[in-house]
C-alpha cells in the first residue's frame, strides 16, 4: 500500500510517500480503507521529534481519518466490513489502510462526506470538550478565542456561537478573521496589526468570561489581562512554538481560574462528561449544525507540503489529504 513515512525526525520535508507493507490486524481491531486524512499540528511536532510523546522512527503520521471498514477481527462485533467510519489516532492515518481497535472508530453520519468526517475529529472534540464541560460556556458569555483561523481555533468560534456565546476572535490575518466571521464571530482582531492588549481593551472594554488559546506565546498575557473578574482561561496548546509563562498576580487580581485541556486526561478522568459531549457534538455534526472549514486539500502524495502548510501557520481551518485519489 502508499504510505507517507518518517524515516527520520525532522521538518515536514522528511516525509515520503512510499510503497509499504500493510499494517497486520490483530485482536479487537478492524482494518480502514483511508479515503480521507486530516493534518494536525501535533502530526508536524510528532514528526519533529518534539511533541509531548516521542515516535521513533521510522512511523507513518496522521491522526485522523475517515474510510471504510474492510476488515474486523474475530472478536469484533461492534464494526462490520462496509461500515463508513472515522477515527482519531496518534499515527498512522497518512496511508491507504490503516488498523485500529474497534472501540476507536465512529460511524459517520448519514450525508456527511469522508473529508467533513475526516477533519471533524480532533478539532472540534478538543472545542467542544474545552467550551462545554471545561469553561462550562454559557448563552450570553463573552469568548474569546486566540488562533482564531486554524482547526481548533474555527471550530471554537463556531461551537461557541452554537452554545449561545458572543465570540471575539483573534487570528493572524485578514483572510483568517474573514473566515471565523463567516462561522460567527462577532469581531476579529489582526493580533499583528498592534498591541494586541489596546485592540482587546478596545474591542472589549467590559472584559470577556472566557479565554480559549490554543496558542501559547506572547498572546496569551494579553488575552488573560482581558478577562473580566472571574473569568475562565483555557489553555489548549501552544502552536506558537512558546509556552506562555504568566504573571499570576494577575490571578490573584482578577480572581480568574486557569484551566487546561489534554485529551488523553479527560477521557481518563471525565468519562461522564465524554459521553455526553460526544452525543451532543455528533447530533450537531449530523444535523449539519457544526461542520470543519476544510481550507485546503492535498494528494497523499503531497503529505509533505500539507504538513508544511500547517507548520508555518498558513493553514485557515482544516488541511485534508484526500488519500483515495487526487483533488
Amino acid at each position: 500500500m502508499r504510505a507517507a513515512l518518517c524515516r527520520a525526525h525532522g521538518e515536514p520535508e522528511v516525509v515520503e510517500v512510499v510503497e509499504v507493507d500493510p499494517p497486520a490486524l490483530g485482536p479487537g481491531q478492524v482494518r480502514v480503507r483511508v479515503e480521507a486524512a486530516a493534518v494536525n499540528f501535533p502530526d508536524v511536532l510528532l514528526v519533529a521529534g518534539r511533541y509531548q510523546v516521542v515516535v521513533p522512527p521510522p512511523f507513518v503520521p496522521g491522526s485522523e481519518l475517515a474510510g471504510v471498514v474492510s476488515e474486523t477481527a474475530g472478536d469484533v462485533t461492534t464494526v462490520r466490513v462496509g461500515d463508513r467510519v472515522f477515527a482519531s489516532t496518534m499515527i498512522g492515518a497518512f496511508a491507504e489502510e490503516a488498523v485500529l481497535p474497534a472501540a476507536a472508530v465512529t460511524p459517520i453520519p448519514e450525508g456527511v462526506d469522508a473529508p467533513i468526517a475526516a477533519a471533524f475529529g480532533v478539532a472540534h472534540r478538543t472545542a467542544y470538550h474545552v467550551l462545554r464541560s471545561v469553561a462550562q460556556v454559557q448563552p450570553g458569555e463573552r469568548v474569546l478565542v486566540l488562533g482564531a483561523g486554524g482547526g481548533v481555533g474555527l471550530a471554537a468560534v463556531q461551537l461557541a456561537v452554537l452554545l449561545g456565546a458572543e465570540v471575539t476572535a483573534v487570528a493572524s490575518s485578514a483572510e483568517k478573521l474573514a473566515v471565523a466571521a463567516e462561522h460567527g464571530a462577532a469581531r476579529g482582531i489582526d493580533r499583528r496589526s498592534g498591541d494586541l492588549r489596546e485592540a482587546l481593551r478596545a474591542a472589549v472594554p467590559e472584559g470577556v468570561d472566557v479565554v480559549v488559546d490554543p496558542v501559547g506565546g506572547d498572546c496569551s498575557e494579553p488575552a488573560l489581562r482581558s478577562l473580566r473578574w472571574g473569568g475562565r482561561f483555557v489553555t489548549v496548546g501552544y502552536a506558537s512554538g512558546t509556552i506562555p509563562r504568566i504573571p499570576l498576580n494577575l490571578v490573584l487580581l482578577k480572581g480568574v481560574r486557569i484551566m487546561g485541556f489534554e485529551f488523553a486526561g479527560f477521557m481518563k478522568h471525565a468519562s461522564g462528561q465524554l459521553a455526553r459531549d460526544e452525543r451532543e457534538l455528533l447530533d450537531h455534526l449530523a444535523a449539519g449544525r457544526a461542520s470543519p472549514h476544510v481550507g485546503a486539500r492535498f494528494a497523499l502524495e503531497d503529505t509533505a507540503a500539507a504538513l508544511r502548510l500547517v507548520a508555518d501557520g498558513a493553514a485557515v481551518g482544516k488541511v485534508v489529504i484526500d488519500v483515495a485519489g487526487r483533488p
